[in-house]
This record gives C-alpha cells, sequence and structure tokens, in this order.
C-alpha cells in the first residue's frame, strides 16, 4: 500500500477517533445520564463521571506498568558513545548555578563534554562565566563570547565554530537551577541504546526547596503525580509530550534536523519565547520517533516559593501548553491512539470543569456547592492515596490540597492562558533578581467574583430546607471540615516544622553538594 495512502488513512482514522471521544464525553456531561441516584438527586453516580473515573484507572494502571518495566530494566551501557551536556542559564541564583555545576561534576559518565549556555552578554551576566571557571577548574574550561545573535554570523564567527562542541551522539539538557543525580547520564543512555525508534528521554524532575513554603511543598508533590502517573502512562505508549527541561536526552542526529525551525518558532504572528521543552519533545514526536520517561534518572530543581510567582509560571506553562497541543494534534496519526485520546481527555477537561461550577454554584441550591466541594476532595484524596501506594511516601497524602490551588487558581489562569496567549513579554524572569508581577491576579480575581455571585444568588433562590436536605447539609458540612482539620493536622505535623529549615532534599544524596 503506498506510503502516502496508508498516511491520508491514519489521519483520517485518528481524527474520526478523538472527535468520537470528545463527542462521547460531550453527550455523556450534556445528557447526564445518571446510573443510580437517591431521591431529589441529592446523590447520584452519571455516565460523565463514570468516564472520568475509568480514566484515572487506565491511567494509573499503566503508569504502575510502566514503573514495573523500568524495575526489570538494567542492561549495561555502551560506553562507546558520546554525551554532550547543554545548560541553559539566564540570570541564574549564583547559590542555584553552584549547586548545578557541582552535581554536575559527580556525574559518573566518562568524558561528558559539558557546555554552558548562557543567555546574555551584558556585563551583568558575567558572574555566571566565573563561576563556570572556579567550579569546573579554568584550566579543564574554556569561554567563548558570541556577540553576534546565533542566527546572524559576526565578523569571524562561523556555523562550522559554533557547532564543533555539537558533534556528539547524544545531547542532555538541563536547566541551571537542577541538581542532577549522578547516574541519570547512564540511565538515559541506556534507553536510547535500547530502542533506535526513541528519539528523546526525560527523567524524574523533583524540587529541590520543597520545603521552602506551603507552595513548594504542594508544588512538589504535584510533581511527583505528574512525572511518575502522568508521563509514565504516556511513556508506556511511548508518546510522552514533554520532556521537561530540568532533565531531558534526545539523539543529536535529530536535534540538528529542526533545530532551526525550533529556534524560529512562531505562534499566531508572534515568536515564541517560552515552552521550549514542549516544543522540542514535539519535533521529535513530528519525526515519527517515540520519546519515553524513567524515574531512574533523577533531579532536582528549584520551584517558586512565593503564590505570585507559581501563578505567572503555571499561566506561563498553560500558554505553551495550548499552543503546542495544537501543533502536537498535528502528529497524533504517527503514534499510538492513547496520545490523540489523552490530548483530547486533558485538553478539553478544564473546559467541562468550569462549565460544571458555574452550573452548579448558579443552580439555587446550597447543596449542590457543598456536594461538588466533597467530591473534588474525594477524587483527590483517591489520587493521593494512589499516589501513596505507588510512591510508598505518606507525604503524597496531601496531593488532594493541590485540588484547591487547581480550583481556585489554575482553571481561571488556563483561561487568561488562553485569551493572551499571543504576549510572550511577561511572565517569565531570572531567579538572581525576582521580578513580582500582579497581572496573574486579575483572572483569579475574576472567577473568585464569579463564583461569590453564584454563592450570593443561589442563597438568595434557596428554597426552604427540607428536613432531608438539612440532614445532608450537617454531615457533609461536618465532613467536609473534618477533612480540611484532619489534613491541616498532618500537615502542621509533618511538613510546617520542616518549612523555612535546612531541608533533607527528598532524602537524595545527589542533593548535598
Amino acid at each position: 500500500m503506498p506510503v502516502s495512502f496508508s498516511t491520508a488513512l491514519r489521519v483520517v482514522g485518528t481524527s474520526l477517533f478523538a472527535l468520537a471521544v470528545l463527542g462521547g464525553i460531550l453527550a455523556a456531561y450534556v445528557t447526564g445520564y445518571q446510573f443510580i441516584h437517591t431521591e431529589k438527586h441529592y446523590l447520584s453516580f452519571g455516565l460523565y463521571g463514570a468516564i472520568l473515573g475509568l480514566h484515572l484507572f487506565i491511567q494509573s494502571l499503566f503508569a504502575f506498568l510502566e514503573h514495573r518495566r523500568m524495575r526489570g530494566e538494567g542492561r549495561p551501557v555502551r560506553l562507546g558513545r558520546s554525551v554532550a551536556l547543554c545548560i541553559a542559564a539566564y540570570q541564574e541564583d549564583p547559590d542555584y548555578l553552584k549547586k548545578c555545576l557541582r552535581s554536575v561534576k559527580r556525574i559518573a559518565f566518562p568524558d561528558l563534554k559539558v557546555v554552558m549556555v548562557v543567555d546574555g552578554n551584558g556585563p551583568d551576566d558575567t558572574y555566571m562565566l566565573d563561576i563556570f571557571h572556579d567550579v569546573m577548574g579554568s584550566e579543564h574550561s574554556g569561554s567563548y563570547i558570541w556577540r553576534s545573535n546565533f542566527h546572524v554570523w559576526g565578523e569571524g564567527e562561523t556555523e562550522a565554530g559554533l557547532r564543533e562542541g555539537l558533534a556528539h551522539v547524544q545531547a542532555l539538557v538541563c536547566d541551571s537551577d537542577t541538581v542532577l543525580d549522578p547516574a541519570c547520564t547512564a540511565e538515559m543512555l541506556r534507553i536510547l541504546e535500547a530502542d533506535p525508534r526513541v528519539g528523546g528521554v526525560g527523567g524524574d524532575v523533583q524540587i529541590l526547596n520543597k520545603y521552602d513554603s506551603w507552595i513548594s511543598f504542594l508544588s512538589s508533590v504535584r510533581y511527583w503525580m505528574a512525572f511518575n502517573v502522568e508521563r509514565a502512562c504516556q511513556s508506556y505508549f511511548g508518546c510522552v509530550q514533554c520532556i521537561s527541561g530540568p532533565l531531558g536526552m534526545y539523539r543529536n542526529a535529530l536535534l540538528q534536523q529542526f533545530l532551526e525551525d525550533w529556534y524560529h518558532q512562531t505562534f499566531l504572528g508572534s515568536k515564541c519565547s517560552f515552552g521550549d521543552d514542549r516544543h522540542l519533545t514535539n519535533r521529535v514526536l513530528s519525526l515519527g520517533y517515540q520519546t519515553k520517561y524513567t524515574a531512574r534518572s533523577k533531579c532536582l530543581t528549584e520551584t517558586p516559593t512565593r503564590y505570585l510567582r507559581w501563578l505567572n509560571q503555571q499561566t506561563r506553562w498553560s500558554k505553551s501548553y495550548f499552543r503546542e497541543w495544537l501543533y502536537n494534534a498535528l502528529w497524533f496519526h504517527k503514534h499510538h491512539l492513547w496520545m490523540t485520546y489523552e490530548s483530547v481527555v486533558t485538553g478539553f477537561f478544564p473546559f467541562f470543569l468550569i462549565a460544571t461550577v458555574i452550573q452548579l454554584f448558579y443552580r439555587g441550591r446550597i447543596w449542590n456547592i457543598l456536594l461538588f466541594l466533597l467530591t473534588v476532595q474525594l477524587v483527590g484524596i483517591i489520587k493521593a492515596t494512589y499516589a501513596c501506594f505507588l510512591r510508598g511516601n505518606a507525604e503524597m497524602i496531601f496531593m488532594s490540597l493541590y485540588a484547591l490551588l487547581y480550583m481556585s487558581s489554575l482553571l481561571p489562569a488556563k483561561i487568561f492562558a488562553i485569551a493572551t496567549i499571543k504576549k510572550s513579554g511577561w511572565g517569565t524572569s531570572g531567579r538572581r533578581t525576582i521580578v513580582v508581577n500582579f497581572v496573574g491576579l486579575l483572572p483569579v480575581s475574576v472567577w473568585v467574583a464569579v463564583l461569590l455571585g453564584g454563592l450570593a444568588y443561589t442563597a438568595y433562590s434557596q428554597d426552604l430546607f427540607s428536613d432531608t436536605e438539612v440532614a445532608f447539609l450537617v454531615s457533609g458540612a461536618i465532613l467536609y471540615a473534618c477533612y480540611w482539620v484532619g489534613l491541616f493536622a498532618l500537615y502542621m505535623a509533618i511538613v510546617a516544622r520542616r518549612c523555612g529549615k535546612r531541608q533533607e532534599q527528598c532524602g537524595l544524596a545527589f542533593a548535598e553538594v
């Protein structure tokens, strides 16, 4: 069968499959079909909830199978392969940069080439060059100042001179705020060497400043869930949709095919300035190569410790997610149907959730609001309990608290990200000087106003409570209060006492640099 015809069949097939998945979820949501319900619908279980529950179960199952496969792997690496590590640095905090470079020196891989690229040629950027020489040793390192733009040659500058250090078989990348596990390189190289169909592999990214604040702690449990459940499941099917910037390895031969196109990426006429790791992954997927994840390669990275910076970070990531979702959809036909299915479910889920919240808050029934809050936390507890089992760490129970951040902040941030998706002039800054941006508070403020308006409307429209409804309200309120009191007590006992102190760095030995 001609290649063009078979490709056309796959494009049509995956497109129809995506429409079927979206149509099925939409039909279940709109019809509101319920399998069982109590009198006056105080409690119910419907088709839409069953679909979401089945999705979580399947995702968790394949994540478990992928972890079991990881534990069974261990073939030795052929050390004939050469690896180059590229560290991207932009106005980095000196302390974080030193930790990063010290961890690089401890990587257990022979003849590792290390290249640090400093984004900026100003006098304020030279301190990073000095740190590199101090840590790596000036006698073993050199430097070159590229005074022109990467893609515009200056006098005496040639493409061959710039690419001299890029002729290695595999390329390892990390951010300048990342502390690397000494064994991370060999493990990712083993995966690339084991299967020529794999074009890139990402590692397990954990939080360096986990106990600096409540926001960094909740980010740490969310990170673990994102990598070890969501991306582990994607890895089972060979379609990890984002090899995170703090730790990833690619086949250099593939990088050279699209390096210029990746750099010059534009969206709706605007040059893209963030989400480069997600787009790099998409470029690999676009060539038909698989992308994998391994929990056996680890690193620690810095995360925001204040709400505003965290909110700006999440808005920036949401922009790149929706932008890259559209690009990723062009290559659904080249990969397993799971990539199509999961992209549809995760891409449209926030919109279904926002519609549900607004509908419940403006329906004129207080019990609906309380039941929704209870359901959100129940799902959070179920996911957190599974994470505790998979990780073997009781701290994962606090993953259920992240649901509050998601509902109150991430949902409006996603909508704001779509509305401002062309704007790339805010939302990111170096860590040496933290820039506080209050723009991210705008969608959160609007969202809170919408919810408060719905709550006021419901309180005004609520009919007199029946005895049954009073019983449900009292029981639900007590249960909800007990949940928060219990989790808050555990948080104070386990987490709060560590915050602000010299952290144990997740118990990872390589963090002590």
